[in-house]
C-alpha cells in the first residue's frame, strides 16, 4: 500500500464547514504517493492559523505551573509519537486494538443496517485502519456516499484520506483539520451520518471534557444520524495497567517521547532519562493515571514561554488518564446529554464494548 509523499494546495473556496462552524477554509489539495499517483483531497481547516502552537503552548504553561503538575494526553502524538503508537497497537500486552477490531469484525454489516449511513466520520482517524471495516460494511451494503475524517494532525489526514480514496473509488473522500474539543467541523448533511469515535480516545477525557465533547456530537447529529463509541472495560488493574507499561517498553518510550517534543518545539531541555515512567490504576475514578517521575532534584528551561520549572525528587507529573467504563456508566454520559443507546456490543472476553447511540 503506497503512502502519501507530499501534498499542495492546488485551490481554495469558502465558506467551509457546516452551519455550525462558519469560518472554516476548505482547500483542495493534490498529494502524490510514492509510487508517483496523484490524488485531489478536500481539506477542511476548522482551526486558525497556528492555533496548535498556541495550543500547545497555553496547555503547558497551564500544566507545569499547576499543583500538581500535568500535560494533556493529546500532545503525546507528534510525528514520533504517532509511529510509537503504532508500535505499541501491535504488542500483546495492547489489547485494546484487537478487541475492538474483533467487535467491528463481528458487528460492522449489524452497524450498517442499523444506520444505513451514507456518511461515515472517523474522529481522531490516526491511520484509519479498523474504520475500513465500517467503510466495507457501509459499500456493500449501497449506502456509502461519503467518508470523513477529522483529525488536529494534517499529515496524518493526508495519508489516512490519500488511502481510503484509492480503496473506495466513488465515495467522497473529505478531511477535517480540528480538534473535537474545540471544533468538531462536522460537515452538512441530508442523507444518514454515522460518527465513529473508536479506540477509547474519549477515555482521555475527564468526565466534565467528555461531557462538553459529547453535548457538541449531539448537537451535530439530526433525526436518523448515529453515534458510535468505543470504551474500554474495568477489568483486572494488572491487565490495564500491562497494556501501558509493557515489558519491551514502548510504552514508556511514548511516554517520554512528550518530553523530546516539548524540547523540540518549545525550546525545552528536559533530559528525559531523569524522569521514570509511571502507570497506576486509580479505582475511585476508575481510569489509568500515565505520567513521569522525577529522578532528581533539577531545574528545566521551556525556552519559548520564558518558564523556569522545578521537579523534586520523586515528584510526579500526570501526563494523560484512560478511563475504563462500565456499560451504565455509558449510557448515563449518553442520556445526560439526549443520546439513547441502541446498542451494546463487547468482544469475546469482555474487555472491550462498542455501543450505537442516536438522538433522543
Amino acid at each position: 500500500m503506497s503512502e502519501p509523499e507530499s501534498y499542495s494546495v492546488i485551490g481554495a473556496e469558502w465558506p467551509g464547514c457546516s452551519s455550525e462552524q462558519p469560518g472554516c477554509l476548505k482547500e483542495l489539495v493534490e498529494s502524490t504517493s510514492r509510487n508517483g499517483a496523484d490524488e485531489v483531497l478536500s481539506i477542511e481547516r476548522c482551526l486558525p492559523d497556528g492555533w496548535l502552537a498556541r495550543a500547545l503552548r497555553a496547555d503547558v504553561r497551564k500544566g507545569l505551573t499547576s499543583s500538581p503538575k500535568r500535560l494533556e494526553a493529546k500532545w503525546h502524538y507528534d510525528a514520533a509519537g504517532s509511529e510509537l503508537f503504532e508500535q505499541i497497537m501491535e504488542l500483546d500486552a495492547y489489547y485494546l486494538t484487537r478487541a475492538e477490531r474483533s467487535i467491528l469484525g463481528a458487528r460492522a454489516h449489524e452497524i450498517s443496517a442499523a444506520t444505513g449511513a451514507f456518511t461515515l466520520v472517523d474522529l481522531g482517524c490516526g491511520s484509519a485502519s479498523k474504520t475500513r471495516l465500517l467503510l466495507n460494511a457501509l459499500r456493500k451494503a449501497g449506502s456509502l456516499g461519503r467518508y470523513v475524517a477529522v483529525d488536529v494532525s494534517e499529515s496524518a489526514l493526508v495519508g489516512a484520506c490519500a488511502r481510503v480514496k484509492r480503496e473506495y473509488p466513488g465515495v467522497r473522500v473529505q478531511a477535517v483539520v480540528s480538534d473535537y474539543e474545540q471544533r468538531l467541523g462536522l460537515p452538512d448533511h441530508g442523507e444518514p451520518m454515522l460518527v465513529a469515535f473508536l479506540g477509547s480516545t474519549i477515555g482521555q477525557l475527564a468526565p466534565a471534557e467528555r461531557g462538553m465533547v459529547l453535548t457538541s456530537l449531539k448537537r451535530s447529529l439530526k433525526p436518523g444520524d448515529a453515534l458510535l463509541i468505543g470504551t474500554d472495560l474495568v477489568k483486572d488493574p494488572a491487565v490495564m495497567m500491562l497494556a501501558y507499561d509493557d515489558p519491551a517498553g514502548v510504552a514508556a518510550q511514548f511516554n517520554l517521547n512528550l518530553l523530546r517534543r516539548l524540547n523540540a518545539e518549545l525550546g525545552a531541555d528536559f533530559d528525559p532519562d531523569a524522569f521514570a515512567h509511571l502507570v497506576r490504576w486509580d479505582e475511585s475514578n476508575e481510569w489509568i493515571e500515565v505520567g513521569v517521575r522525577a529522578l532528581a532534584d533539577q531545574v528545566v528551561m521551556v525556552g519559548a514561554l520564558g518558564l523556569t520549572v522545578a521537579f523534586r525528587e520523586g515528584e510526579e507529573m500526570r501526563t494523560a488518564i484512560m478511563a475504563k467504563f462500565r456499560r451504565d456508566r455509558v449510557e448515563a454520559e449518553l442520556a445526560a446529554v439526549g443520546l439513547v443507546m441502541r446498542s451494546w456490543w463487547t468482544d469475546e472476553r469482555e474487555q472491550f464494548s462498542m455501543s450505537l447511540s442516536v438522538p433522543a
